[in-house]
């Protein structure tokens, strides 16, 4: 199980720095805007996806979602390596691909109520945090190989018996579908399965897994609630992160879309072994000090990030074609491009964008400081929110409870993009993280209101001491 979130995370950011230059090079009406939607559009599937597959899984043996679900993900990342061949409507096919991709990731669910029917309340947190240590190092390797396969170029080579252009775009998703394949052979071969009168159908390899027996008492469905809403603003702010780097690089650096893949690829991967570094003293520290502060603590440390990524200052960015050096332009026309055949990529802040004209420039200090205090606070809100909540379940089924917490999380990564893709479009960086900073305050303010009622099952009921 912690193999398969591995391979799901390492399938998703394989290709995350790159759908962007990916987006511009086959379709030239993609905008930054429809970049959110492309984005959005793998949580899109997944949302959908969770709650089913979470449901198959209480009903049915947990190889059959899981295989089904990795299915479609290989065949969506095939079906993503050939948009480039249709004549028309190029970035609808992306689109569509990805859609595909995020549903076959809707098995998140399964493996998340696995761990947490299998784990007593004590190795819960540990367990959680193993699976997102796992998961986080899938997000060190994704950017990390997307990075490496830039090498290949955006002109790569053409294999004629597939009518496959295998270039730094196309490599990447089919390196995720041949690790789907070896994921599907690994839970055919390794895996075998017993049914639990309690949590239905789960997994073993050769020791019986060990659940304990259903505890009587009812649910704080306010709790679930609550995990859920602070869950869906921690996906949120994460997916904001992850969609408006490449775009954000772009244009406040004048990074080409080789050098956004690349560098964007290496900042991320850094984060990602940073995250795992954080997942491992969240294990020690969440034994000395509890869940919720940990919770808290990540929160605020996120806050502080986004804020530091506010523009400050007197520089702007450049304008593509033309660097405008300060001067404010309402009546100046832009010089029409340096070449008109194509060879030389324009580099700057697009034109159309008329925040460019007015908001300062993000330096790449504040960018890396913002990533790297990011890549601490989110981290440890991720597994402490999902830890809290399966303790608040307690031992009851958790398939369609985590298939609730995957599709809230989901709906946040299909929220996320779209809403930063358009606020930074049209209202630029200031608005945007200005936005998001008072989004990441309301969290707070829910986390300290709802404090008292986030404890787990077996506290609540009276079987187990705080």
């Amino acid at each position: 199980m912690y193999f398969t979130m591995f391979l799901s995370s390492v399938g998703f950011t394989i290709v995350i720095t790159s759908i962007w230059p990916y987006l511009q090079k086959i379709d030239d009406s993609a905008d930054a805007s429809f970049l959110g939607w492309v984005v959005a559009a793998y949580s899109l599937g997944q949302m959908v996806a969770s709650p089913l597959f979470g449901l198959w899984s209480n009903h049915r043996p947990r190889r059959e979602s899981l295989v089904c679900s990795i299915c479609i993900n290989v065949l969506a990342n095939i079906y993503y390596s050939y948009v480039y061949l249709p004549p028309s409507h190029k970035k609808y096919h992306i689109l569509l691909a990805r859609v595909f991709v995020g549903f076959g990731a809707g098995n998140v669910a399964v493996v998340r109520a696995y761990v947490a029917g299998a784990t007593s309340l004590t190795e819960r947190t540990s367990a959680m945090a193993n699976m997102s240590a796992c998961q986080a190092l899938g997000f060190i390797l994704g950017p990390a190989l997307q990075a490496a396969l830039s090498a290949i170029g955006e002109k790569g080579f053409y294999i004629e018996l597939l009518h496959l252009k295998f270039n730094m775009y196309t490599a990447p998703a089919l390196l995720a579908a041949f690790f789907g394949v070896v994921n599907i052979v690994l839970v055919l071969v390794v895996l075998r399965q017993r049914r639990d009168s309690n949590v239905g159908f789960i997994f073993h390899f050769t020791d019986q897994v060990h659940v304990a027996p259903e505890i009587e008492g009812s649910i704080d469905h306010i709790a679930v609630l609550t995990s859920n809403i602070l869950f869906f603003i921690i996906l949120f702010i994460f997916a904001v992160f992850e969609t408006i780097s490449t775009p954000l690089s772009m244009d406040m650096f004048a990074w080409t879309r080789k050098d956004a893949v690349l560098y964007n690829g290496i900042i991320l991967a850094a984060v990602g072994f940073q995250s795992v570094i954080v997942f491992l003293v969240v294990k020690v520290l969440s034994v000395r000090v509890g869940d919720r502060p940990l919770l808290l603590g990540g929160l605020v440390i996120i806050f502080i990030g986004f804020f530091i990524l506010l523009p400050w200052g007197t520089q702007y960015p450049k304008i593509q074609w033309i660097d405008l050096q300060n001067y404010s332009m309402p009546d100046i026309l832009l010089a029409p491009p340096l070449t008109t055949n194509g060879t030389v990529e324009p580099t700057g802040c697009p034109p159309e964008q008329t925040w460019c004209q007015y908001t300062p420039a993000i330096h790449l200090a504040q960018y890396i400081t913002s990533d790297i205090l990011i890549g601490v606070g989110y981290p440890a809100t991720n597994v402490m929110s999902y830890t809290l909540y399966s303790k608040i379940l307690g031992p009851k089924p958790q398939g369609v409870y985590m298939g609730w917490l995957t599709a809230s999380g989901s709906g946040a990564r299909t929220l996320g993009p779209v809403f930063v893709s358009q606020v930074y479009t049209i209202l630029g960086p200031r608005w945007a993280f200005s936005l998001i900073c008072g989004i990441v305050l309301a969290a707070i303010l829910l986390l300290m209101a709802m404090y008292k009622r986030l404890i787990a099952f077996s506290v609540r009921n009276g079987r187990m001491e705080e």
